[in-house]
């Protein structure tokens, strides 16, 4: 099976992260590549109604066939982890804030702040070049048995719970049919600038799906004991409650993680985790799916670049 590819600052929790090596790839961009090479000038109606028509067609071709539950999938049926590793890799973008930058932002922390008509353009790149958004359970079954996706898929996650990933993000993804991923982060639900659990609950009622960030973004490899509780079971058991929907999707703080803590997000009944950029675990392959994050500095044809060149 081939696929063809034609083409953000964390919440103040993870500050001391933004110099991980994990997420150098997304410094790679160029302050001169500004413009989108998919989308010509367009005016008045015309723009409006090319705008409509592929937010309609885009909703279609995402929703095709409802994924199965991967609890419903029966363990002879999935892969081995060579063949699920073997598989061409979807495109996961990962982002952060949406906000314009501020004086008091570093160069580091604006990585992970793209700003609002920069994101705008990066979305409307994706659905000028054909990109179908996925979400997770499309994502499992594909892996695990081989089953189809939409054209050109792509996924596209949130982690941190920032209040601009609704305000902002929210509605530019719903212009163009767009589904996304909120890794959720439960220690900040309801502080100010992050989401409400109103907020989530809506995200999930109307199709995103809900994943777990931890409690309060505490790095997976330092776990002990009674952390596994605190950062997994609880907050797990909180979306669950907000959302009445089994929370099944992981993504590890800062995309650290090492091989002890995949029986743990087993145990508590997580059937994937996502990293970043560093290269997926033979052995486990489900448990370190990859993404990329999307860059602040990034125009839409860098983000273009990155997809093509990180999948």
């Amino acid at each position: 099976m081939q696929f063809s590819y034609s083409a953000l600052s964390t919440a103040a929790v993870c500050a001391a992260a933004l110099t991980l090596s994990s997420c150098n790839d997304s410094k790679t961009a160029t302050a001169a590549e500004t413009s989108s090479p998919t989308r010509e000038v367009m005016s008045g109606t015309a723009a409006v109604a090319a705008e409509e028509d592929s937010a309609a067609a885009h909703a279609a071709a995402s929703a095709g066939t409802p994924a199965p539950d991967p609890a419903s999938i029966p363990a002879s049926k999935i892969a081995d982890a060579a063949t699920i590793t073997a598989r061409p890799q979807v495109p996961i973008l990962c982002y952060h804030q949406i906000r314009d930058w501020r004086a008091k932002d570093s160069k580091g922390a604006k990585d992970y702040i793209v700003p609002v008509e920069a994101f705008k353009k990066q979305i409307q790149m994706l659905a000028d070049s054909g990109y179908h958004s996925i979400l997770p359970d499309q994502l499992y079954a594909y892996l695990a048995t081989g089953a189809p996706l939409p054209s050109k898929p792509i996924m596209l996650t949130f982690d941190d719970t920032d209040l601009d990933q609704f305000t902002v993000a929210r509605p530019t993804l719903e212009k163009y049919g767009f589904k996304a991923v909120y890794f959720v982060m439960t220690v900040s639900l309801g502080r100010p600038r992050y989401m409400s659990k109103a907020q989530v609950k809506q995200l999930s009622d109307e199709g995103n799906v809900i994943g777990s960030h931890t409690w309060d973004h505490h790095n997976v490899k330092k776990y002990q004991g009674q952390d596994w509780v605190t950062q997994i079971e609880k907050p797990t058991k909180t979306l669950e409650e907000i959302t009445g929907k089994d929370i099944k999707y992981f993504a590890y703080p800062f995309g650290l993680w090492n091989p002890e803590a995949i029986p743990q997000l087993k145990q508590r009944g997580m059937v994937a985790a996502f990293v970043l950029a560093e290269k997926r675990d033979p052995q486990d392959p489900l448990f370190t799916i990859r993404r990329i994050i999307a860059s602040g500095y990034w125009s839409a044809r860098t983000l273009h670049n990155s997809i093509v060149q990180s999948f």
